[in-house]
């Protein structure tokens, strides 16, 4: 029997869940959506694989995963029996029929997260952004952004306990902008180590605040150590907002 592969582009608030990798005692994202599909393939076990994990309370705009069935299924009435079945915290938004050598993390080339911080506190935006009362000098902080196109160990912002075998990155965007209620970050690179945006959030908020100058961030880029960098941002400001592939066109 042939084994046919179905891409799923999803969105989820991550406020109540453990992030997105399956773990013992803690409910995650993957674990919810693959239950889901399990009762849809009528108790037979359904593995989801996703583009990527994010950590507790971090969000996703744009997601990816793909899991495979043996029986052929209709696609509008698996998004609609899906999103019925899921909490109101995911959301399905496309699901496609693809090869089977397409896989939602290793196809990805690029993934883009935004990170969100509101100035006046808000109620509306608690679970979504930072609230950071103090005004940052984003100007400072873009000319910090320009040090990380020079860069590819990214050691220095990754946790000390990780998978990782290689701490390289290639980052190709990085950049902060004004808002209505705060400021955004928007960073693009064709892979992140864990907890790696947070930890430069925190840190480049530090030069807006003026409490890091730029020699000092340039001296942490430099020393491949986690204890020189800032404290890192709260999980909630925290979206993944884009993911790429290669053969685009085909997935979406």
């Amino acid at each position: 029997m042939q084994i046919q592969r179905y891409f799923i582009k999803l969105s989820y608030k991550g406020t109540h869940f453990f992030g997105w990798q399956i773990q013992p005692k803690a409910i995650s994202v993957q674990e919810t959506v693959a239950k889901a599909l399990t009762k849809i393939n009528r108790g037979e076990t359904i593995k989801v694989t996703g583009c990527g994990r994010t950590d507790t309370g971090v969000h996703a705009s744009e997601f990816y995963a793909h899991a495979d069935f043996y029986t052929p299924l209709d696609i509008p009435t698996l998004a609609h029996k899906l999103n019925c079945m899921l909490p109101e915290d995911i959301a399905i938004h496309n699901i496609q029929i693809v090869t089977n050598e397409v896989h939602s993390r290793f196809s990805a080339t690029a993934r883009t997260y935004h990170y969100y911080i509101h100035q006046h506190k808000n109620p509306f935006l608690a679970q979504t952004s930072w609230y950071h009362r103090k005004d940052l000098d984003i100007e400072k902080m873009n000319e910090a952004c320009q040090l990380l196109f020079e860069r590819k160990n990214f050691k220095c912002f990754s946790k000390t306990i990780t998978g990782n075998s290689s701490f390289e990155c290639d980052v190709t965007k990085a950049e902060w902008t004004k808002t209505t209620e705060g400021y955004k970050f928007t960073i693009k690179a064709n892979r992140f180590l864990r907890n790696m945006v947070r930890a430069i959030v925190g840190t480049m908020v530090d030069i807006g605040t003026n409490k890091t100058s730029l020699k000092e961030w340039e001296e942490i880029l430099n020393s491949e150590e986690r204890s020189s960098a800032g404290k890192s941002a709260p999980a909630c400001g925290l979206f993944l907002a884009g993911v790429a592939y290669d053969n685009n066109k085909e997935i979406l």
